[in-house]
């Protein structure tokens, strides 16, 4: 069908009359939706509205995560393997979209962000309690991060029961258990309230999977979408930290924490530390 004056003609069949039917917006709840975006700036700046879609779709994007993570942990639990690895599978997927999006805040310039950050008061990212349950369920758990989200009852109960449930490695090794897997029962056993720890232990099983991977390539396979996990999610850190160097250099964060500093410490965090050791001990 060619197009006449560069204007396309509405096929017979679109759906135009939506007074009794599902549309789109409707179906996005795309008013409540883009009605969400409310600047405190005043006069209002322009830059604000980048920041603030930045950390709303951020927001959307950990709730997708935060989803398909549970599904997989239940997924382990019931010994569905392969469904667990297709939602970790999606999940790298939003790791790098969410990896990229800190391209579109880095046009955020020094000067611009100055004139409205301090209209922020001490609201941070720090208080994202979607970012922090994927710490926990990924493993990162640190009771101490509590009490910032007290004043907000509903994601204090969310988040605490995050951490008072098995991470996601927790779920897999106890999967590896139940597959005949040599895993060390103080892990089985322990305390998943708290961080998981290095566990010398571990890293012989998984050189055993490693150096038999074609007899064991659902344990294998498994192994290397969560190292994808942990190497993207260092990747979300590290251009979090170079973005907001980049925009505020070393001032102290709105939230109370020293700002880059802080963020340089999360570096040094793990999830599935056993998994990279074994780097080391396969061929030897």
């Amino acid at each position: 069908m060619s197009v006449e004056k560069n204007t396309r003609k509405l096929e017979k069949d679109i759906v135009r009359d939506f007074s009794s039917r599902m549309s789109y917006a409707s179906y996005l709840q795309l008013p409540t939706l883009l009605s969400a975006q409310q600047p405190v700036s005043d006069p209002e700046h322009h830059d604000e509205l980048l920041f603030i879609i930045q950390h709303q779709t951020t927001e959307l994007w950990l709730k997708l995560v935060l989803h398909e993570l549970r599904s997989a942990a239940a997924w382990l639990r019931s010994d569905d393997l392969g469904s667990a690895l297709k939602a970790i599978a999606r999940v790298k997927h939003i790791q790098k979209t969410l990896t990229e999006q800190w391209s579109v805040l880095a046009t955020l310039t020094p000067t611009e962000y100055s004139q409205f950050r301090g209209f922020l008061g001490n609201s941070s990212g720090f208080q994202s309690s979607q970012y922090r349950a994927v710490e926990f369920v990924l493993g990162n758990k640190n009771r101490k991060m509590l009490p910032v989200f007290e004043s907000d009852p509903e994601a204090h109960e969310q988040l605490r029961h995050v951490l008072e449930s098995p991470s996601i490695y927790d779920e897999f090794l106890a999967y590896l258990h139940r597959q005949g897997f040599g895993i060390p029962v103080s892990l089985l056993e322990r305390d998943v309230t708290k961080a998981h720890e290095f566990c010398p232990e571990l890293v012989p099983v998984f050189k055993h999977i490693y150096e038999n991977a074609a007899d064991n390539w659902g344990a294998y396979e498994a192994c290397e979408e969560l190292v994808d996990l942990e190497d993207n999610f260092q990747l979300w850190r590290f251009r979090h930290l170079r973005t907001v160097q980049r925009t505020i250099g070393m001032k102290a964060g709105t939230g109370g924490s020293s700002g880059a500093a802080f963020l340089q410490k999360a570096l040094e965090l793990t999830f599935f530390p056993e998994l990279f050791a074994v780097r080391t001990e396969i061929g030897q």
